[in-house]
């Protein structure tokens, strides 16, 4: 009985405890939901946290995995197009080097062939000797035409002045200016007057190239300068030729050739 007594009061104080604890617990109920409020919100940033955390550190990962890819593609595209500009570089230099070595070939043996020019060059030379070597004969040839010229003036001009000065001829009562008496030989004029004869004052006669190499053919005569030279005759000589006429045809010819152009006419007309 005594054991039910006790626990009765202790049933009693259990009571009075939980309501105490109770009313305790109504009146702390808004702190404590305030502070479970400010508990779960702390947890839930920090569960968020370390979910937004985790999902940055996932992204990084994946960010740095699709980068070093594309790195890595890149960096081979690169590689690639290095080693084919370095190959083609390569294959360029190699293609130069054989034209090279081709047309070297190509130039020295048929187009600049040393041996082949050093007879070119020999060849030029000969002719470059011939050329000269004519030349020089073509130059001889010019300067002695020029001195038979002038001394084929030279004569004609003494010719001239013999012609003009003939009646300074010496004679046997009275000896002439270029032969005076103190002299062993007559004078060279003084042979000239006694080969020409008297003609009145004319105009020199010219004297062209072609007259010139026709007097200095094979066939022409001696050279003048002479005594007997053929440039000094007579009168007729030195006159210029007279130009001979066609002969006087006869009426019966000209009846003719009148009647002959007659007829071509009428058959031109027809």
């Amino acid at each position: 009985m005594a054991e039910l007594l006790k626990i009765e009061s202790y049933i009693e104080q259990f009571k009075s405890e939980l309501l105490r604890r109770h009313s305790q617990a109504e009146e702390n109920r808004l702190k404590e939901n305030q502070a479970a409020i400010l508990i779960q919100s702390w947890y839930r940033a920090c569960r968020v946290r370390a979910y937004l955390s985790h999902l940055h550190k996932k992204a990084v990962i994946i960010q740095k995995t699709w980068r070093g890819f594309t790195a890595r593609a890149r960096f081979r595209q690169m590689v690639k197009e290095a080693y084919f500009i370095m190959k083609m570089n390569f294959y360029e230099e190699m293609a130069v080097r054989i034209q090279r070595r081709w047309k070297g070939f190509f130039v020295r043996k048929y187009i600049h062939n040393f041996y082949a020019r050093k007879r070119y060059l020999e060849g030029v030379v000969m002719n470059n000797e011939l050329v000269r070597r004519e030349l020089d004969e073509h130059e001889e040839l010019q300067k002695r035409e020029r001195s038979c010229l002038k001394m084929v003036k030279e004569q004609t001009a003494k010719v001239y002045q013999a012609h003009r000065l003939h009646h300074l001829l010496s004679t046997k009562q009275c000896p002439g200016i270029f032969n005076p008496p103190f002299r062993p030989a007559p004078n060279e004029m003084e042979q000239l007057l006694r080969q020409v004869r008297y003609q009145p004052t004319t105009r020199l006669p010219s004297w062209d190239r072609a007259s010139v190499l026709g007097m200095l053919s094979p066939t022409a005569p001696s050279v003048p300068g002479t005594l007997e030279s053929p440039w000094i005759k007579t009168n007729r000589s030195c006159c210029p030729p007279r130009s001979i006429l066609p002969p006087i045809a006869s009426k019966k010819q000209q009846e003719t050739s009148e009647t002959i152009h007659s007829r071509v006419g009428a058959t031109m007309t027809r």
